[in-house]
């Protein structure tokens, strides 16, 4: 039996992580967030190389390299209180940079079934990173990460849009569907069409947490999720997943290249006219 140093901060004589059961040196600075654990499968199987870290609950971990980049992937399971763990414990082990590979439902006719959505902000309408910081501290995505994930979705010549998105705890009444037995409140019904008011795109169930909490905790975070379902059209089909992971992998080569370009010039914040030094 594996003895465990304390209760406050569950990790053995070897730091292994008791959720994600993972230590230092097992995963990259830059880790991937799918939800699926099928989803790591995929993400690490576009990578040069890749080797099963570990498989323990809903958290399935890969490391390898993308384009000579060290790269892990760790699947998060559904919903907030699972990824906020994630993030806890792989933060605890040495990651920097964390993005969202998901899959969310679009409110906006003009986004397609298979397209791709940037999140820049998120809608905290979950109860999770509450739990850190008030419910009015913002979350949002890392700027670097965010301009990385566009120009990946740029060099395949994918159709993407960026924007605000809405994370809740409930994939069926939190998101304005009935639940079991056509269960159903009156201010559901005002669920999607307040949301397009305020522009926000697409609902998902993790990004608030992550940005929020690497916010808190001094992380680059971001999203790239594909488009699953359109709420307006009643579309539903799961096209995109494949996209949105080669997007988020050809951004952590972007971002580290700019790394390398701040590094270089000693400057304290990546900005594009780096590019031309």
């Amino acid at each position: 039996m594996k003895k465990w140093e304390s209760a406050s901060r569950p990790q053995n004589s070897e730091k292994i992580q008791y959720h994600v059961g993972l230590k230092l040196g097992d995963i990259a600075s830059f880790v991937l967030l799918p939800g699926d654990p099928d989803r790591a499968k995929l993400i690490s199987g576009l990578w040069d190389s890749a080797r099963k870290i570990a498989s323990k609950r809903s958290y399935v971990t890969y490391t390898g390299k993308y384009k000579t980049v060290p790269i892990s992937t760790t699947s998060t399971g559904i919903g907030c209180p699972a990824t906020a763990i994630a993030i806890e414990e792989l933060a605890t082990i040495g990651a920097k940079t964390l993005i969202r590979v998901g899959s969310s439902g679009a409110i906006r006719k003009d986004i397609s079934v298979g397209d791709l959505v940037i999140t820049t902000g998120a809608i905290r309408n979950e109860g999770t990173s509450t739990q850190y910081i008030t419910p009015r501290f913002p979350a949002f995505a890392h700027h670097q990460v965010v301009l990385a994930l566009i120009e990946a979705a740029e060099s395949f010549g994918y159709r993407y849009h960026v924007g605000i998105t809405c994370s809740t705890d409930s994939f069926f009444t939190g998101q304005g569907r009935p639940g079991f037995g056509g269960y159903w409140q009156s201010y559901m019904q005002d669920i999607i069409p307040d949301l397009k008011a305020a522009g926000v795109l697409n609902f998902e169930m993790e990004c608030s947490t992550i940005f929020t909490l690497s916010n808190l905790f001094g992380l680059r975070s971001g999203a790239v999720c594909a488009v699953f379902a359109n709420r307006e059209t009643e579309e539903f089909a799961t096209h995109g997943e494949k996209e949105a992971s080669q997007t988020a992998c050809e951004a952590v080569n972007i971002l580290t290249e700019w790394d390398s370009q701040t590094h270089k010039v000693k400057a304290s914040h990546w900005h594009p006219r780096l590019n031309t030094k």
